[in-house]
């Protein structure tokens, strides 16, 4: 990826074949998938790659276990389909990007042989919907082997449990290694740049964005053949742009995990609770050290601000504690993430967790604006290449072959499981950094590390006792256009969900590294620090938690 100031000048006043207004995973997917395809792309995003919805779902990759059963009980076809797809496309996730991803396995706790039964039945057939994308098969665990490979778990009537293989992946970096391969391919992309109005020709067709830098509020224009809508939850915002009046269609679900420390489960193995008092599941995960819960469901607007709330808090310590031997308590919380699910709105139906997940295309015959709204993280790819297929129906050539399906994301290439080991070996880090570095950027760790031999200061970790270092920063600033302590700490090194506290602590390392990237006076370091902190302790007093 190009230095910010590198990519805006390469970018403004200049002609494109597709411009892609979104860096969330659709935006990031439509982008690659269309510059793979021969197609000159650019992409904008309004804020930080990823600083939505796509750095805040629940890390899975999957078809969805109560996706299919709502199917079941409406006999909802439409649902079906996104399951079925969704299992198929999961299979090329985690190969694609090793690296960033794993296989879980999730245990469902039974109290009645009815329920080991139910659920026996569903998950057989989410098996076989899988088919040879399946990643294994589901089975039955008795009561003494369950409470063995989790301890924690309350033992009264427990039976068993029903046991199934999802997958999982580190969501904010998954986004930016999309963004960094759609790069690497000849793509031109740039956060920071929002839209805030289009260009039309005589007959009211898109022919240019007009769009302003959020750091320097100057504005410029991008031309384009074809613009690709994907912003997800602000999909309205700019369908509104370009054609005023037309009628909105997103609905949006407001989405919540917290993170607790991993011996709060004691296992590796995840955990699904099949029911809430609402009508949801939940699952509570194993993700990088730490216990991941969630998650949520409340229609919010596009504008609201999105907090987690002591009531969140409550509902989902309530619901965990029912399975634990020893309940967990508010205090045990170290972090949290909240994100709005961009749902389409559907006929007849009021609440969102009864709206299905799948996408859908629009094409505004007017303004030429390709609109792709709804879907999942896990059908991103399916997602930007049907998307694709309408940009070239658009631009009135052929339909070519979309290149994504088994296309690596940068930093695959030579990934081996141990290849922390090999980083440890070579570069003298501990074996807590080398397995942090090879989890967050693959093969391009060594980039990283290559910066230490310029600066051994940069090889000192920001918190001490913990993985990252400090040259990741100054690669975060350098290669993958981080301007603020949150794009560093949040979504390129992901401290900030590891822990609310720790990023306090590191904050200070983290603006001192970017103020002397990027130029920052001594004054706006000292700002940049102090605001970030005063936003973390926002979010520890809105949660109802002592920072």
């Amino acid at each position: 990826m190009r230095t910010r100031p590198e990519a805006l000048r390469h970018i403004e006043n200049r002609s494109f074949d597709v411009c892609v207004i979104g860096g969330g995973a659709t935006g990031s997917g439509c982008a690659l998938d269309a510059q793979l395809r021969g197609l000159k792309t650019v992409q904008l995003e309004a804020r930080d790659f990823g600083s939505a919805t796509s750095s805040a779902s629940t890390k899975m990759i999957h078809g969805g276990i109560r996706y299919l059963e709502q199917a079941i009980r409406e006999l909802d076809y439409k649902e079906y389909e996104v399951v079925r797809r969704a299992l198929h496309e999961r299979v090329h996730m985690l190969r694609n990007a090793r690296y960033l991803t794993k296989t879980e396995l999730f245990l469902t706790p039974c109290y009645s042989w009815f329920s080991v039964l139910y659920f026996e039945i569903g998950l057989k057939l989410y098996d076989w919907i899988a088919g040879s994308a399946g990643l294994a098969p589901s089975f039955f665990v008795p009561r003494q082997e369950i409470l063995r490979r989790m301890p924690r778990l309350n033992p009264q009537r427990l039976i068993g449990a029903v046991a199934y293989t999802d997958g999982q992946f580190d969501d904010a970096r998954y986004n930016i290694g999309l963004v960094n391969t759609f790069t690497e391919a000849g793509g031109e992309a740039l956060n920071y740049a929002r839209v805030v109005g289009f260009l039309k020709d005589s007959g009211g067709k898109i022919t240019a964005a007009e769009v302003e830098d959020q750091l320097s509020h100057r504005r410029f224009v991008v031309h384009a053949r074809a613009f690709i809508n994907a912003t997800g939850p602000f999909a309205d915002t700019i369908r509104q742009l370009a054609s005023p009046g037309a009628p909105p269609r997103m609905r949006l679900s407001k989405g919540v995990h917290i993170l607790l420390p991993l011996e709060v489960l004691s296992s590796l193995d995840a955990l699904l609770i099949p029911r809430t008092e609402d009508g949801r599941v939940l699952f509570a995960i194993p993700w990088l050290g730490r216990l991941l819960v969630g998650t949520t469901e409340q229609e919010v607007a596009v504008h609201d601000e999105l907090f987690l709330t002591r009531e969140e808090v409550e509902y989902l310590l309530r619901h965990l504690n029912r399975y634990l031997a020893r309940p967990v308590t508010a205090d045990q919380i170290v972090s949290g993430s909240v994100g709005a699910r961009p749902l389409v709105a559907a006929t007849g139906k009021t609440d969102t967790k009864k709206l299905a997940r799948d996408h859908e295309i629009e094409m505004d015959r007017r303004s030429g604006l390709i609109s792709i709204m709804g879907g999942k993280w896990t059908t991103y790819r399916a997602m930007a290449e049907d998307t694709v297929n309408a940009v070239q129906r658009f631009l009135g050539g052929p339909i070519s072959r979309a290149q994504t399906l088994d296309h690596p994301l940068a930093g695959s290439a030579g990934y081996l499981p141990d290849y922390w080991q090999t980083l440890a070996k070579e570069w003298g880090v501990s074996e807590l950094t080398a397995l942090h570095l090879a989890q967050k950027y693959g093969t391009a760790a060594g980039r990283i590390l290559g910066l230490v031999r310029e600066d051994a200061g940069l090889s000192a970790p920001l918190v001490e006792g913990l993985a990252p270092i400090r040259a990741e920063v100054v690669f975060a600033a350098r290669e993958e256009m981080a301007v603020s302590i949150e794009d560093v700490l949040a979504r390129r090194i992901g401290l900030q969900l590891y822990g609310w506290r720790d990023a306090i602590k590191g904050a200070p390392a983290v603006a001192q590294l970017l103020a002397r990237e990027l130029g920052w006076s001594e004054s706006t370091e000292k700002q940049a620090a102090t605001e970030y902190v005063e936003m973390i302790n926002h979010l520890f007093e809105k949660a109802g938690l002592a920072s």
